[in-house]
């Protein structure tokens, strides 16, 4: 496909997506029925989708409108594309440029617009975020690294490195977790580099890491909300921990065991009442369900559908996963919360709801992972019962 046809794929796509399509299923419907695009082509008018979801706003601005092709225009000139070249009418490209379409404004002087997020959540991010808030929102206009996480059962970090290295796949020491690597060339061919086949490293998010680098070492272990189960994995990075996992939804947790014996670990799933009939754990660590605003790079669309009610909604949700982890701890043991979020709605204020629903409880460690080029927004804090 030329430049100019993956622009028009792009263009269907959007469209498709203004009739309600969510972006992966617009995606999947544009690939079955055109067989022809390879996968380059198909790696890049996914680009052109998700660069379009992550600065909708400043496309609308400079594209004179939110249609499929002004939302592709308006981002294309953002990226002080060639639009001549791009929108020839050549072959399957589309239409060139009208004269009004040329006419491009100035940039945006809207704080929403400039920073690419609804109206709503302006206020939302300025509480949670202070100086940062600009910043944050900035970098979630920007495509997101690629994080690795050596698996320490199996190699080191340098010998994990050096064999990526080899097959083509560059990576950095990333400064969140001894464990991280910052991929910096060549992340398209890790899901078949050998490191990767042999469970060397897994995909993770370097914020995600710490998060887990900083539990208490040892002891019985709860992954709660463990969805595909990557926390789960690095948990069992420490020989010493006798690891579980627990979803609501069991068919989240499918390809945990294929994953585990990749990566030579030992993890036990549990389902819903077999966490109740256990014995305590020690650590309890809960990533609940949240808006995902702090890897919203990853999945953009995200941040315009999600709407005051369904964050409170999630709220509610993370209290009441905070509430039934409470009673699974151990003595002495530490109850683990964590979000992919930069919103003090689902972090802070959630403990501190927490703590006064149940007194003899007290936070003893908090932290915000900041969103930027060493991971994603993330938030995580330390209970205990007194």
């Amino acid at each position: 496909m030329t430049p100019g046809a993956r622009v028009a794929a792009a263009i269907e796509i959007l469209g498709d997506m203004s009739d309600g399509l969510a972006a992966e299923q617009a995606l999947t419907r544009w690939a079955r029925r055109s067989r022809f695009a390879g996968s380059k082509d198909r790696a890049a008018i996914r680009d052109h989708v998700f660069d379009v979801l992550r600065c909708r706003r400043t496309a609308a601005h400079y594209g004179q409108g939110d249609t499929p092709r002004a939302l592709m225009i308006g981002l294309l000139h953002q990226q002080d594309a060639d639009l001549d070249e791009l929108f020839s009418g050549d072959g399957h490209a589309p239409a060139p440029l009208t004269g009004q379409e040329r006419q491009f404004p100035m940039p945006p002087q809207d704080q929403a617009v400039a920073w690419n997020l609804p109206d709503w959540l302006i206020p939302a991010f300025e509480a949670s975020l202070g100086e940062a808030a600009n910043g944050a929102a900035i970098a979630l206009q920007d495509r997101a690294p690629v994080f690795l996480r050596v698996n320490t059962l199996k190699t080191s970090r340098d010998q994990a490195q050096a064999s990526l290295q080899a097959e083509g796949v560059e990576s950095k020491h990333n400064p969140l977790c001894d464990t991280a690597l910052t991929v910096t060339e060549g992340a398209r061919k890790i899901r078949n580099s050998n490191a990767y086949l042999q469970g060397h490293v897994e995909l993770q998010d370097a914020a995600s890491q710490a998060v887990v680098a900083a539990l208490p070492k040892g002891g019985r272990v709860l992954d709660y909300c463990a969805g595909g189960g990557g926390k789960a994995l690095a948990l069992a990075e420490d020989p010493d921990r006798k690891v579980f996992a627990h979803d609501i939804d069991p068919r989240r947790m499918a390809d945990l065991p294929g994953r585990a014996d990749r990566a030579g670990a030992q993890i036990t799933t549990l389902r819903t009442e077999q966490t109740a009939q256990s014995e305590k754990f020690d650590i309890v660590l809960c990533d609940a369900p949240c808006s995902g605003s702090g890897a919203w790079r990853r999945a953009a669309e995200g941040k315009w559908t999600l709407t005051p009610d369904q964050l409170a909604t999630l709220n509610q949700t993370q209290d009441d996963i905070l509430d039934k982890a409470a009673t699974l701890i151990a003595a002495g043991g530490v109850l683990a919360y964590a979000t992919c979020s930069v919103l003090r709605d689902e972090n802070e204020d959630r403990v501190e709801a927490f703590l006064a629903r149940h007194p003899g409880w007290s936070m003893t460690y908090s932290h915000r992972f900041d969103l930027g080029p060493n991971g994603d927004g993330f938030y995580t804090a330390h209970l205990t019962q007194d």
